[in-house]
C-alpha cells in the first residue's frame, strides 16, 4: 500500500466573503490547483496565529506559503513565527513552495532583502522570461521549457537582493526576481499560480472601491485578460512535480 502523502498549507491571508461563497475558502483554492486524489492538506492560518506543531514538522512531504495583504519585511509577531518555522523546514531540507508574500519570506529567511516594488504594484495577468538555462531539461518544468509563462500578478513589494546561494528562474520588464529557487528543496513565485479571472476581478474591484488604485489602474488590470488567460496547466504540472519529487535543476 503507497503510504498516504501529507502536505501543510500556510495560509497568510483571511478569506474573503467572496472566497468563503465561492469556493469554500483559500484551502480549496490552494488544494484543487496543487492536490490530487487521496493526499492530506492541512490548512494552518498563520496570519491569525495558528501554527502546526515543530514535532509534526517532520510528517509532512512539503509545505505551500500562501501570499498575504501584509508586507514580508514586517516584524509582527506572527510574521517572525512564521520565519522561524521556515527557517527549522529549511534545515529539513522538506520542501517549500512560496507564493508571492511566501516567495518574498524565503528570500527573507535566507538573507535576501525585500522591500516596496521599485517600479510600482502590480495587478494583472502578466509574462514572465524562463532563464534557459537556469533549468534542466527533464526538471519539473518537464522535458520542453517555454520561453515565457503567463501568471496572474498581485503584489506591491519584490525581492530587492535576492540570497547568495539563490537561483534566479525568471525575471520580467519590471521585476528582476519573478522565480527563484535554492538548492532542490525552495521553489518560490512571485505571482499566483493558483488565481484565475474571477479572482483577479474580484481583487481588482475590492482595492477600487477601497479607493487605493485609480480606475485607469483597474481598467488596465481587467483589460490584462481580455484576450487570454495564465497558464493555468503548466503552472499546476510545474508545482505539483516540485512538490511531489521531481528535481530541479543542476
Amino acid at each position: 500500500m503507497v503510504e498516504q502523502k501529507r502536505f501543510a498549507l500556510f495560509l497568510a491571508a483571511l478569506d474573503s466573503e467572496f472566497v468563503k461563497k465561492t469556493y469554500g475558502g483559500y484551502h480549496n483554492v490552494f488544494v484543487s490547483t496543487f492536490g490530487d486524489e487521496g493526499e492530506q492538506w492541512d490548512s494552518f492560518r498563520v496570519v491569525s496565529g495558528e501554527f502546526p506543531d515543530e514535532k509534526d514538522l517532520d510528517k509532512y512531504d512539503g509545505f505551500v506559503i500562501s501570499g498575504s495583504v501584509h508586507d514580508a519585511f514586517e516584524n509582527y509577531d506572527w510574521i517572525l513565527k512564521l520565519c522561524d518555522l521556515v527557517k527549522k523546514i529549511d534545515q529539513m531540507k522538506k520542501k517549500i513552495l512560496g507564493i508571492c508574500f511566501g516567495h518574498q519570506i524565503i528570500a527573507r529567511v535566507r538573507g535576501g532583502t525585500v522591500g516596496r516594488a521599485r517600479k510600482g504594484p502590480e495587478l494583472k495577468l502578466g509574462d514572465i522570461t524562463i532563464v534557459k538555462d537556469a533549468i534542466t531539461p527533464g526538471s519539473y518544468f518537464g522535458d520542453e521549457v517555454p520561453e515565457t509563462i503567463a501568471i496572474i500578478k498581485c503584489h506591491q513589494d519584490e525581492v530587492l537582493v535576492l540570497p547568495e546561494t539563490a537561483k534566479v528562474l525568471a525575471y520580467s520588464k519590471n521585476y528582476e526576481v519573478e522565480m527563484f529557487s535554492i538548492e532542490d528543496h525552495l521553489f518560490c513565485i512571485q505571482g499566483h499560480p493558483e488565481y484565475n479571472k474571477e479572482i483577479l476581478f474580484h481583487l481588482v474591484d475590492r482595492v477600487l472601491g477601497q479607493g487605493l488604485v485609480p480606475q485607469e489602474f483597474a481598467d488596465a488590470s481587467k483589460a490584462s485578460m481580455e484576450k487570454r488567460g495564465p497558464d493555468r496547466k503548466l503552472w499546476e504540472k510545474i508545482c505539483k512535480n516540485f512538490l511531489k519529487g521531481m528535481q530541479s535543476s543542476d
